[in-house]
């Protein structure tokens, strides 16, 4: 309690006490208090004009040391979830703190423009086969990891988990028939920065009670780290796309150059285009494939992923780009072959900004893995100026959880990407690129390949009708001539007019 109640007492903010426990409230706690919705931009900017104090994050060590399988075994009593008895499509469970999860998040429930904290109960919780020891407080203080939303989006008997907020600013969603992949963050700092990363995070958050029937949950978040405090509206739409929309206004304490907006964090392992050094039965494994651009003058991008030897960072400068997103593009069960992970249904993450966002670049940072159970992938914006210190600044989006940000029908897609030797000093390349549109050349019609490197030698480029996709096949070989690293660039043509996106590559020894 002493973090909150320091907290709420620097920002002048009291609240009341929602119990879903059968346990009394705690008697210390204040009365219900007005909230609305530039509260938590008060709260925010008030924080950041104070020098950032680290939260303490000290457990009991009978929850701070818990294994995974321990951590794991701590359920909450669905029948204590938030808003359950009033049937309102949507239904809220919260998470215990512990293993990885030392922070605590404060949470509240917003009804009727009134704000009440909701306090921790062990009653709320089944400890399996743990006996909560004496070192644990029954009520009050121990506090929440964060929580998880549950909405009927595979059918309407059963509350499916859409959404959960976990640790740092990470949170994620799915839509309909999905299971969980990739994250998005709320903010990112310092970035594969040698100096080392901050993570900002949530510390706490205000869920607005939903009406019935409306199909979309409020969530309001208070967020803060050592450079920045920030303050977050979350609307929440759940469905066979499920959308959240994002307003973020931050606050900075210091001037900040290494900002990332609209941060996702994923998974690639490898696939039919970088395999080398993998020994594993399956042709694939990896939550997203590519990142996709649409840039401000239009052109569609697939930059293919890649699990590098060393360190990669990518930025594809832009000027008020229309989304970028982290993309799982196969789709078939048979191209991962693993019946338990199934990486087929593993959510893509669009990012569709809204207003103007102004001049920047998108960052893609790829990190070298052994393993699968590692996120090494990450994507987000960051903007040209620099964050000024003291000041207030608007970062406004839309998040597509969804199974692919569809290509135009008059644009053909890269649906494949494979990679291999061709003798000693060789690489070979092949595309499978397939659409609508390619499927309606008349018959006489052949596209070409346009494709260029920035070192090395290209040779033997062709195209050819591809008879399993119904698209078409390219293919063309590089000699790297000793070259570390090569930018390549591809993309189909007709009579010198593009129909396909661009295929971005980077090729390193």
């Amino acid at each position: 309690m002493q973090r909150r109640e320091a907290l709420m007492a620097g920002l002048a903010y009291s609240m009341g006490v929602t119990s879903l426990a059968s346990g009394p409230a705690n008697a210390a706690d204040p009365a219900p208090e007005p909230f609305d919705g530039m509260a938590v931009r008060r709260m925010a900017r008030d924080l950041a004009a104070k020098p950032y104090k680290a939260p303490d994050t000290k457990l009991p060590d009978a929850i701070a040391k818990l294994g995974y399988d321990e951590y794991r075994n701590i359920r909450f009593d669905t029948k204590r979830s938030l808003w359950r008895e009033q049937k309102l499509g949507f239904e809220v469970q919260l998470l215990h703190r512990g293993f990885l999860y030392a922070d605590r998040v404060d949470l509240f429930e917003v009804v009727n423009g009134v704000s009440t904290p909701i306090v921790y109960n062990q009653d709320m919780f089944n400890f399996g086969p743990m006996t909560p020891p004496a070192t644990i407080p029954p009520l009050g203080t121990i506090g929440f990891a964060g929580f998880r939303i549950h909405a009927p989006i595979n059918r309407p008997d059963y509350m499916d988990e859409v959404c959960v907020f976990l640790g740092a600013s990470y949170f994620r969603a799915v839509a309909k028939g999905q299971g969980y992949g990739l994250s998005a963050r709320g903010l990112s700092i310092k970035t594969a920065e040698q100096t080392g990363e901050e993570f900002p995070a949530f510390r706490s958050f205000w869920l607005e009670r939903p009406q019935q029937g409306a199909g979309v949950v409020v969530l309001h978040a208070l967020l803060d780290s050592e450079s920045a405090s920030a303050a977050y509206r979350f609307t929440i739409r759940p469905g066979d796309e499920t959308l959240v929309d994002v307003e973020s206004v931050v606050y900075p304490r210091v001037e900040i150059a290494q900002i990332g907006i609209a941060t996702m964090t994923s998974m690639f392992y490898f696939d039919a285009s970088a395999r080398a050094g993998i020994d594993d039965f399956r042709p694939a494994v990896h939550d997203s494939n590519g990142l996709q651009l649409v840039t401000g003058r239009g052109e569609y991008v697939w930059r293919q992923l890649a699990n590098p030897r060393d360190l990669q960072i990518s930025v594809f400068a832009d000027s008020h780009p229309r989304g970028f997103g982290l993309v799982q593009r196969e789709r078939s069960a048979a191209a991962y072959q693993d019946f338990e992970a199934n990486y087929e249904k593993r959510p893509s993450l669009w990012v569709e900004p809204i207003g103007d966002i102004g001049d920047g670049g998108v960052y893609l940072v790829e990190i070298p893995s052994r393993d699968e159970i590692h996120d090494n992938v990450v994507a987000f914006w960051r903007p040209t100026r620099k964050l000024a210190a003291k000041a207030e600044h608007n970062f406004t989006y839309r998040l597509h959880w969804c199974n692919e940000m569809p290509v135009p029908p008059e644009m053909a897609k890269i649906v494949r990407t494979g990679e291999g030797a061709r003798g000693a000093n060789t690489r070979l390349f092949v595309l499978d690129i397939g659409g609508a549109n390619l499927k309606a050349l008349p018959a006489d019609v052949a596209p070409v390949l346009n494709v260029t490197g920035d070192k090395g030698k290209l040779q033997h480029v062709n195209v050819q009708p591809n008879p399993l996709t119904g698209g078409w096949r390219a293919s063309f070989e590089l000699r790297p001539d000793g070259a570390k690293a090569v930018e390549l660039r591809a993309q189909l043509l007709v009579a010198n007019a593009p129909i396909s996106e661009t295929w971005i590559y980077r090729w390193t020894a």
